[in-house]
């Protein structure tokens, strides 16, 4: 709804709330049309009226929706996860950002796949982590270098990205592909592929990755990537995400 956007801007300029009028001034419209648009808001739980008879946007609806990502991505994560398991019999996982670092917060493992250990609750470095760069996909240049700000780029494996901007030209190449590969960048001989995971905001939520050796999971790339982004879609649509009109974002 416009007059919604309309308050959203408001909010985000430090001005109060507007009453119907002066919502339907800034927008040119008729009153009662903007009337009945503020009033459907609020009926939604939207929008809440103050006693001056002016409306406000309700946070509360946010953070309820933030509370059921969170446990969207620990459910329907989980399915995810062990979808793309069975489909590719690789080491599958569910990373976040936290600080310059990625966070495991979901994981599935075959046997078969070789690797050893859980990685849950573990943090490692973003720049050269296996859900670096799709966490960081919808970030601007500016905001990847005040993220990396200060962090020495420790050399993990033989590829490991070099500084900021070397980590800056595999995310854009990334994003040209529409997955990533970190190749032997965060320990010698490991492979992996990744896609960022959108919420109903449209914002990064988490990264879904698929993690082997080298030996194992280069050949299967295309496979195995298809099968990585036909679940990240699927992950998206649970969290709420509605891609724009004629593709993704």
């Amino acid at each position: 709804m416009m007059a919604i956007l309309v308050l959203g801007a408001r909010h985000g300029a430090g001005l109060p709330g507007g009453t119907a009028a002066g919502v339907a001034a800034d927008l040119g419209r008729d009153r009662s049309q903007v009337s009945r648009s503020l009033r459907s808001g609020e009926q939604e739980a939207f929008l809440r009226r103050t006693a001056e008879r002016t409306y406000a946007l309700d946070w509360s609806i946010m953070t309820d929706a933030q509370q059921l990502t969170a446990r969207r991505l620990h459910t329907d994560g989980t399915v995810a996860l062990e979808q793309l398991a069975r489909e590719t019999d690789e080491g599958c996982f569910l990373g976040v950002l936290h600080g310059a670092s990625t966070l495991t917060i979901g994981e599935s493992v075959p046997a078969s796949s070789n690797l050893v250990g859980s990685w849950l609750g573990r943090p490692y470095p973003a720049y050269c982590s296996d859900a670096g760069q799709a966490v960081l996909w919808e970030s601007p240049e500016a905001e990847v270098r005040t993220v990396f700000a200060g962090v020495d780029f420790v050399r993990h494996g033989p590829n490991t990205p070099a500084d900021v901007d070397d980590f800056l030209g595999r995310l854009a190449a990334a994003r040209v592909r529409g997955y990533s590969v970190v190749d032997e960048e965060a320990e010698p001989g490991l492979y992996s592929l990744a896609v960022p995971v959108r919420d109903f905001k449209g914002d990064v939520a988490a990264a879904l990755q698929i993690v082997g050796t080298k030996a194992r999971l280069e050949p299967r790339r295309t496979q195995c990537a298809a099968a990585l982004v036909e679940q990240g879609r699927w992950l998206e649509a649970r969290l709420g995400y509605q891609p724009s009109e004629g593709g993704r974002d």
